[in-house]
């Protein structure tokens, strides 16, 4: 393709040029194909290490050189290594007893039909009535092993945890709330169960949901979680106003052995926002340290479609590895993560997940059962950056290219009753912060920090850990959780007391009234030691010098809804008339510090939701909710809103299958109906 070498020309190395022979390395084409042929007719382990080092050298060296670009240097190792697999396959003899080399292709058939630790499944949404059957059912003590702080689960492992229930449900005394439970979620996943126990991998397609949802809100709503507080949370960042406000949309997914698909779109509306006085934006401007003040004019109405959750993703051996947007929760109970949750829109993000617990060996299995996972994404919707040349962006402009996300995420269940986990996330890079092997590194392992703006920032650094333990003497009836969230720290465990934390109760049924629950939840940012150690003033989470937009993705938060410098108090309570029907009551206060805010802030709400499933596969979902809220430098007097939504979803129960399996001998087990 007759590519320029690096020193050639202005070094960017266009293609098509008169005296481009850059692409491919013919040096690394010509390493890899002897290394390749000399690993596997001598195998073993030290001359694979010799003959792949020695090609990586030159590899390497090809770059250090300024001879090849990295992919020139890459796909000529590629032609390398089908080269010498070619070499190998037509003049190996087979006879001195080494085993033929597989290609690409023929391992990723053998994946097809290893079994179901092979088998791709879609991720439950994590607003989902599957999440509260399981919890109800792990509030019962019926399940163990499911990790509360690491979802969305899988279908598959949705399954794993049901069948883990039925086992224990077999051997108590009848418990009719319990077997009701099971029974419908046995419904919901009776496609996965019929595929795993017949060995059927053929393709299966299904739309998941159609659904709608129409909502009015009367009176004026707080829009703005990052510095003062939302009306509306946990909604993937959906717009809102006052006024109607519509959501119609679809999910589906399709798999077919360890591949999957899945896809969740919608048509979003909502009325235009009007603008803030000049002192509320002059305000916004001081504490959100923005470098001019945010504009006069009204926030047009919306009339868009938007993804959320749409991805591909290949199972291997119960890792799942996945690209595409995807929301992610990683701390237990229902008010949302401090870390992550979806209050913000899902994240474009590269993804490896292990999705069913794994046990340790050896002597590290006292930390029991253990679950991990690893994320690398860009953001949204990031406008400010301060960067070695200074501060840069504007209102209404998004940064080219958008700062990167990445997280890391382990959890261990040393016991049935608790588990525990550490995650830590990193946002990094846009205009000044080039993306950089050498970069990447330092933002996953230096433990130093740098001013505002410097050429070595690391990153925007959170580290957190959560907990959830049921109660000796209420094992079946109460669990408390946690979780705790620092910026810059190595670990909320070592700053305890200038951390952010949240902590909860669930109480999965009361004596004689079995079909009743209740769940507490308190969180604060608002440190209270911040101030006087001079170390967490009100309103440093989620806000960084740096990347000037915040903790944020498409402006919304990517963490709680409590923001900044606030304190926070949420309830709900749920009489279940059957597994998918409810009566929910719930409540939330919200107050930020007028440290942060001048003047400060409140919100309280309290309202209403029923669910109700008209048939199997159609349900209604209806609340009402009352605001008030107080935040002077918007409005002197207490405002008022009212919030009715009405929501329909329609789940097909039907499961279209491939009429051929996955692979060439294994026949269809269902005589391939539906």
């Amino acid at each position: 393709l007759r590519r320029e070498r690096p020193y050639q020309g202005d070094g960017s190395g266009p293609f098509f040029q008169s005296s481009g022979t850059s692409f491919p390395s013919e040096h690394a084409a010509a390493a890899w194909s002897v290394a390749g042929v000399v690993a596997h007719e001598y195998p073993g382990p030290f001359t694979k290490i010799m003959a792949y080092g020695l090609a990586s050298l030159v590899s390497v060296s090809r770059v250090k050189a300024r001879q090849h670009f990295p992919s020139d240097v890459l796909v000529g190792s590629v032609i390398g290594n089908l080269v010498a697999q070619d070499i190998y396959s037509r003049h190996h003899d087979f006879d001195l007893g080494r085993g033929e080399w597989r290609s690409l292709s023929a391992i990723a058939r053998g994946f097809e039909s290893a079994g179901p630790q092979n088998l791709a499944s879609p991720y439950v949404p994590l607003e989902s009535w599957i999440y509260p059957a399981l919890d109800r059912l792990a509030g019962l003590g019926l399940i163990d092993s499911g990790f509360a702080g690491m979802r969305p689960w899988t279908r598959r492992e949705c399954m794993r945890q049901l069948s883990e229930a039925e086992e224990k449900l077999t051997g108590q005394q009848e418990n009719n709330e319990a077997q009701k439970l099971v029974d419908t979620l046995q419904h919901e996943f009776r496609p996965e169960g019929e595929a795993t126990g017949d060995g059927d991998d053929r393709g299966t397609l299904r739309l998941e949901s159609v659904y709608s949802r129409t909502e009015h809100i009367s009176g004026m709503p707080l829009t703005d979680g990052y510095t003062f507080g939302q009306t509306q949370f946990n909604d993937f960042g959906r717009p809102y106003a006052e006024g109607w406000s519509t959501v119609n949309g679809f999910s589906a997914y399709a798999t077919r052995g360890p591949w999957v698909a899945y896809v969740r779109g919608e048509g979003q509306s909502a009325p235009s926002i009007p603008a803030y006085s000049l002192t509320t934006r002059q305000t916004i401007q001081q504490v959100d340290s923005y470098p001019q003040l945010p504009p006069g004019a009204p926030q047009p109405s919306v009339v868009q479609f938007s993804l959320l959750d749409a991805y591909v993703g290949l199972m291997l051996s119960n890792y799942q590895i996945s690209f595409g947007k995807q929301s992610l929760s990683w701390g237990p109970g229902d008010s949302g993560s401090m870390t992550l949750s979806n209050n913000a829109p899902p994240i474009n993000m590269f993804r490896i997940n292990r999705t069913t617990p794994l046990k340790l060996p050896s002597f590290l299995g006292w930390l029991g059962a253990m679950r991990t996972e690893f994320f690398f994404g860009q953001l949204e919707g990031q406008e400010f950056i301060e960067n070695p040349s200074g501060v840069f962006g504007q209102f209404g402009q998004s940064l080219s290219p958008q700062p990167f996300i990445h997280g890391q995420k382990i959890s261990f269940k040393p016991t049935r009753n608790f588990e525990f986990g550490f995650h830590r996330t990193t946002i990094y890079g846009g205009p000044g912060y080039p993306l950089t092997f050498h970069t990447l590194i330092r933002s996953l392992f230096t433990t130093g920090n740098e001013n505002a703006g410097g050429p070595s920032k690391p990153g925007n650094r959170t580290s957190g850990l959560n907990f959830s333990y049921r109660l000796p003497y209420a094992r079946n009836w109460l669990t408390l959780y946690g979780e705790g969230y620092t910026d810059d720290e190595f670990s909320p465990i070592a700053y305890v007391d200038v951390s952010a934390w949240r902590a909860g109760l669930y109480l999965s049924h009361f004596p004689r009234v079995s079909r009743l629950d209740l769940r507490v939840e308190g969180a604060y940012t608002d440190v209270p030691k911040g101030t006087s150690a001079n170390t967490k003033s009100p309103g440093t989470f989620y806000a960084n010098s740096t990347w000037l937009s915040g903790y944020t993705n498409n402006g919304s938060l990517i963490g709680s809804w409590v923001g900044r410098g606030g304190q926070g108090a949420q309830a709900w309570s749920n009489y279940w008339f059957s597994p998918r029907n409810r009566l929910q009551f719930f409540f939330r206060h919200q107050k930020v510090s007028q440290e942060f805010i001048p003047g400060g802030g409140s919100l309280t709400d309290v309202g209403v939701r029923t669910d109700y499933s008209l048939r199997s596969n159609l349900s209604l979902s209806v609340s009402v909710q009352h605001e008030r809220w107080l935040f002077p430098v918007i409005h002197l007097n207490p405002v008022r809103n009212v919030t009715a939504s009405v929501g329909i979803v329609f789940e097909p129960q039907r499961l279209f299958r491939s009429s051929h399996p996955a692979t060439a001998d294994a026949p269809a087990a269902n005589g391939g109906r539906p």
